[in-house]
């Protein structure tokens, strides 16, 4: 997980929460608040550590790299 994503993720669950706490709702109690709170926070975290995977796959026809080569061949080359 990029840290990135987490920041964001955890700056979106703030702004949720805020939201919320703006607004004023009668049914949002601080117990209910709370409760909010830490399940935006565990969705957030969950979202972008299991949602997002932060890189792509390499692709299926990808050729050895230039470095392993080269070792490779100045083994052989000492090899009698």
């Amino acid at each position: 997980m990029c840290v990135g994503c987490a920041i964001t993720a955890a700056s979106a669950a703030t702004g949720f929460r805020s939201w919320l706490q703006n607004h004023h709702f009668g049914w949002l109690t601080p117990r209910r608040m709370r409760a909010l709170t830490v399940s935006a926070m565990c969705a957030a975290a969950l979202v972008s550590t299991v949602g997002f995977s932060g890189s792509t796959p390499p692709p299926a026809h990808a050729t050895p790299s230039a470095t392993a080569t080269s070792q490779h061949t100045s083994y052989s080359a000492h090899t009698p």
